[in-house]
């Protein structure tokens, strides 16, 4: 594994000004990414529950870290992203794991799932997702050798 080049990816992430919304706390491994967030109340919708976009959010941002872990020099793109959303939130702590399942020389394929405090699943998705050109040298956060 790549760990400078992991820990440029995280420190992309937390430099993203969105996420100051969230307070995530990221882990990019080899192939594979870890999110979690706590459940704040100004992320519910009307019904008094998380809305569906926090999980989108995390099931995206935890697949899309596992598939930009394989990718060395350029950002990835989300390119399309299904999601099944299974059971409410209503308070607690989320953790999103993300994985690579496969790749070829343009496209690859990552899948997560989102789990609350309790370890049960919440909501799970697939995307797939393409090296952009984007150089990640030019993202505030990285470069990979500090």
């Amino acid at each position: 594994m790549d760990e400078a080049h992991a820990r440029g990816l995280e420190r992309v992430y937390r430099a993203a000004p969105v996420n100051r919304l969230y307070d995530p706390e990221i882990e990019v491994g080899d192939g594979s990414t870890q999110i979690s967030i706590p459940v704040k109340p100004e992320h519910f919708h009307g019904g008094g529950a998380l809305h569906g976009s926090v999980l989108f959010k995390l099931l995206d941002d935890a697949a899309f870290f596992a598939a930009n872990s394989k990718v060395r020099g350029e950002l990835v793109l989300t390119t399309s992203f299904h999601v099944h959303f299974q059971r409410p939130v209503t308070g607690g702590r989320l953790t999103a794991t993300g994985h690579l399942v496969s790749r070829s020389r343009k496209l690859l394929v990552a899948e997560a799932v989102v789990v609350d405090e309790r370890g049960r699943e919440v909501a799970r998705g697939s995307g797939t997702f393409l090296p952009s050109g984007l150089a990640l040298a030019d993202l505030p956060g990285y470069p990979a050798d500090d």
